[in-house]
């Protein structure tokens, strides 16, 4: 068993280094504070929106891997795609991260 930080930890530390750096940070879904999944929307300036969640690797560890890209033609298929996720999963946590660059806030990405 490998030992993972809280959710909730890792969400308030997600939101201080980005705010640190100049950026907006937001829980956009509250989960299980202990164990909840997290997923994370990175944008910059509103813009350019995806979505990143860990997945297992097979060499057991679990990177960050993007799940869906903002369409710039049709946002509702974004939004959707949150609310379904959120209807999965009520332990899910979404926190949304806007600067530039935000996925170096979150770690390896596959």
């Amino acid at each position: 068993m490998d030992a993972r930080l809280p959710a909730h930890l890792e969400v308030a530390a997600l939101i201080r280094r980005v705010q640190a750096e100049g950026g907006f940070a937001a829980v956009l879904g509250k989960g299980e504070p202990e164990a909840g999944t997290i997923l994370v929307v990175t944008t910059e300036n509103g813009a350019n929106s995806r979505i990143y969640e860990r997945m297992p690797q097979l060499d057991g560890s679990r990177k960050w891997s993007c799940s869906k890209s903002q369409d710039p033609e049709n946002k509702a298929i974004f939004e959707e795609y949150l609310e379904r996720r959120k209807r999965q999963d009520p332990d899910l946590w979404i926190v949304e991260l806007d600067i530039a660059r935000a996925e170096r806030f979150i770690g390896p990405i596959s």
